[in-house]
């Protein structure tokens, strides 16, 4: 397989056995290869594993080519997959129709093999660097994990699915105690250093596959932890306090450690509707400014179960 498209898969859809065994012996060094014999079939392929592209013959029973691409196209999970028509009619209104759907290429049959492996490569690199910049655009430069952007898209999907499956949800926000005089006493060369391996601690110990850390900006990040109640967050956030304090960075003018620390502030809860994400979020911060007014180099934890707040201090 090509090393560009690792990790890419194509869905061939034929109602001919035949023509599915042949594209599939032509494409498969060059992605993973999936396979529909119906138009039911590739729609539910398609919404369900989501390939990187699609070859589809246009002429099937009960549901044509152009049907399905037209449902394919008006589906939010399946719009932006490409699709190549295969058809054995190649008059320039089946093309016209086809491409006016959201068609991107045109394979005639019968196959010319070095022809569909040139316009099937074409497609996938465009696919593979289309993915590498969206990647590149939801990473953060300077720590190399994600960014901003990246969060608010996290943040909106972790909280749909904690609200439709009544799960509990931990938001918390990191902060890097006195991390300006930080800088500068060591300047911001050492200072960019010290957020790459405080980001990098961090990470590490978030071991579930849907945990997740961010940098909010600055020196502050944020970490998301889903179907985590209060006591199964204070384990993973005492982890990430413990993680950066080993990693022991001198920070001679910090005023609770001769180490780099951090404070944490969490807040655990169900959600009750789609609007209180941004409240989610004031409380994690109202948990790391309590956590910071206490002495810092701490976590601060509140939840939706107790008024009175529980308070973590020195994770040790």
């Amino acid at each position: 397989m090509n090393q560009n498209n690792k990790g890419l898969s194509i869905l061939i859809v034929d109602d001919d056995k035949t023509n599915r065994r042949i594209l599939k012996e032509l494409v498969e060094g060059m992605a993973v290869v999936l396979l529909a014999k119906n138009g039911a079939q590739a729609i539910e392929k398609s919404t369900e594993l989501k390939p990187d592209l699609i070859i589809l013959d246009i002429v099937m029973p009960d549901m044509d080519g152009f049907a399905v691409i037209d449902t394919l196209k008006n589906n939010r999970e399946t719009h932006d997959i490409p699709i190549i028509f295969i058809t054995a009619n190649n008059c320039f209104e089946m093309e016209e129709k086809g491409l006016r759907l959201g068609a991107v290429d045109f394979i005639a049959k019968p196959f010319h093999g070095g022809v569909v492996q040139a316009r099937v490569n074409t497609h996938l690199q465009s696919v593979a660097h289309k993915k590498l910049l969206d990647q590149l655009a939801h990473i953060d430069a300077l720590t190399t994990i994600a960014n901003r952007r990246q969060f608010d898209e996290v943040l909106h999907k972790e909280w749909q699915y904690a609200y439709r499956n009544r799960t509990e949800f931990t938001l918390a926000v990191v902060d890097i105690d006195y991390f300006k005089s930080y800088n500068d006493t060591y300047g911001h060369l050492v200072g960019d250093k010290a957020l790459r391996s405080v980001a990098l601690a961090l990470q590490s110990q978030l071991v579930r596959p849907r945990d997740f850390v961010g940098r909010l900006g600055g020196e502050e990040f944020v970490i998301v932890l889903p179907e985590t109640d209060v006591r199964g967050a204070e384990v993973s956030l005492h982890n990430c306090l413990n993680a950066v304090r080993e990693l022991d960075i001198p920070h001679e003018n910090s005023q609770c450690e001769a180490c780099v620390t951090v404070s944490i502030g969490s807040y655990t809860c169900i959600p009750e509707n789609m609007t209180d994400m941004l409240n989610a979020l004031n409380f994690a911060d109202q948990s790391l400014y309590l956590a910071k007014d206490n002495g810092r180099n701490q976590l601060y934890s509140q939840n939706y179960k107790q008024d009175s707040k529980l308070v973590l201090l020195n994770a040790n």
